[in-house]
């Protein structure tokens, strides 16, 4: 049973190493693929059989669903090699050499969608990519042939608006962490320039999530900031974090002790606080104050 044919030009070598990773998937799923290859001037043409002709519904999805996720591989090659620098330059003419030298490996790891999952963007990246794997699926539900040549030369527009996106995603994550990166080298620099209020500080985190800061002898380190400003609410979660970076930046502590890390919610915070406090961050998950919060007892204002 013949199941597709694909053709392809001799400049496309490395579709052999996906046609092999084709059968070999198959194979491990009980489903024998044989593979004819016959070759016309620099032409080639590909021929998948299957040696069952009542080969199951699922089987021939499974089958087409590798097919696709080939000529995705492909489209995406050929996007990086032929489209990506255009469209940087075009669409983030303000980016420097370097940065586009930088977040070109980042847009390809997207694409293919190859790294961890670190987030709603790669989420996004991943939900696009099997949006455009549909798109080739039913191209190949349709047509007992594929010639890879004429469907770059037309779907290639089509499939590039999904890509493009894909690449607007990636750009817009460097760009916030850029930014983010350059606001902790400006905090570094305050907490540099400008001379230790304090020994020590103490981030206590509850069961609840809730932040205490205390100094070694245990006094309360944002009562009386919060005193200073008493017009400004510190009454939810975010605004907390805020009056801790606060106080932490202005009494530019020699050292700071992490109680139960492992409570905080907000590990963005956690990341900031090391980031800027390079070399005077500590963490505790053993001391009294610990087990205190351990056992569910009350942490004292």
């Amino acid at each position: 049973m013949l199941l597709l044919t694909v053709v392809y030009n001799r400049s496309m070598e490395y579709i052999n190493d996906e046609i092999k990773k084709i059968k070999k998937c198959l194979e491990d799923k009980k489903n024998i693929i044989g593979i004819s290859e016959s070759i016309l001037e620099d032409t080639h043409f590909i021929k998948f059989f299957c040696s069952n002709d009542n080969l199951s519904e699922s089987s021939i999805k499974t089958f087409n669903l590798n097919v696709a996720n080939m000529l995705y591989k492909i489209v995406t090659t050929e996007f990086c090699k032929k489209e990506i620098n255009n469209f940087l330059a075009d669409t983030y003419f303000f980016l420097q050499y370097d940065e586009i030298k930088q977040v070109k490996p980042k847009i390809q790891e997207a694409l293919l969608s190859e790294g961890s999952i670190s987030g709603p963007n790669m989420v996004y990246c991943i939900n696009r990519k099997n949006k455009i794997i549909d798109k080739i699926t039913k191209c190949i539900e349709e047509n007992n042939e594929i010639n890879i040549s004429g469907f770059l030369t037309f779907r290639t527009k089509e499939l590039n608006g999904d890509l493009e996106c894909i690449v607007d995603k990636v750009v817009e994550e460097y760009m916030v962490e850029k930014e983010y990166n350059e606001f902790i080298k400006l905090l570094k620099y305050f907490v540099e320039v400008q001379d230790s209020k304090i020994d020590e500080v103490n981030i206590l985190v509850g069961k609840d999530g809730n932040y205490y800061l205390r100094d070694k002898d245990g006094n309360d380190l944002v009562e009386d900031m919060i005193m200073e400003l008493s017009d400004v609410k510190f009454d939810s979660k975010e605004s907390q974090e805020e009056l801790i970076i606060s106080t932490m930046i202005t009494s530019a502590p020699k050292k700071i002790i992490i109680h139960c890390v492992e409570y905080c919610k907000n590990k963005e915070l956690i990341q900031t606080i090391s980031k800027v406090f390079v070399g005077r961050v500590e963490y505790c998950d053993s001391c009294v104050e610990c087990e205190k919060i351990k056992n569910g007892m009350a942490i004292l204002k």
